[in-house]
């Protein structure tokens, strides 16, 4: 089956917000003091999701024949407003954590919504970022729940 480059973009630019996206929850995890503990299991949580998320677009690109990117892609704009955050982990508090989380989180869901707007997915690729959308919008209200209580709190 022949799909356009831009879906090929499209899905590799989504693979590495994904990617970028793990690495981000995980050196927040490594940063985070004993008293934010209970964050660790939430960034685990999305981490993961992340790399699943990452495996499932790598496949369908795999399954089209083409070549699976994992550095700069073609168009290479989605995927960097994740890394720009992964560098302002660092921050002890609650609040502060969980509002850079909540900043990488629009970032991906952003990304998403580029994807599915002007993506040019096919059936079977619009399916799959349909889905992914809407976990990474559970994923992002979820933290913003938490950045709110936090903020509440300090």
């Amino acid at each position: 089956m022949s799909v356009s480059e831009k879906t090929i973009a499209t899905l590799n630019d989504l693979t590495e917000i994904n990617n970028d996206r793990v690495a981000g929850f995980e050196k927040a995890v490594a940063d985070i003091n004993d008293e934010n503990i209970d964050l660790k299991a939430v960034f685990l949580k999305y981490s993961e999701q992340s790399r699943k998320f990452s495996q499932e677009l790598t496949a369908i690109v795999a399954g089209y024949g083409e070549e699976v990117e994992t550095g700069n892609s073609v168009s290479g704009t989605l995927h960097r407003a994740w890394i720009d955050v992964k560098s302002l982990f660092g921050g002890s508090d609650r609040a502060s954590i969980l509002s850079e989380a909540e900043r990488g989180e629009d970032a991906i869901k952003a990304a998403y919504k580029v994807a599915l707007e002007e993506g040019e997915l096919s059936a079977e690729a619009l399916e799959t970022v349909t889905r992914q959308a809407g976990d990474i919008k559970s994923a992002h209200d979820a933290i913003k729940v938490l950045r709110d209580a936090a903020k509440a709190m300090s």
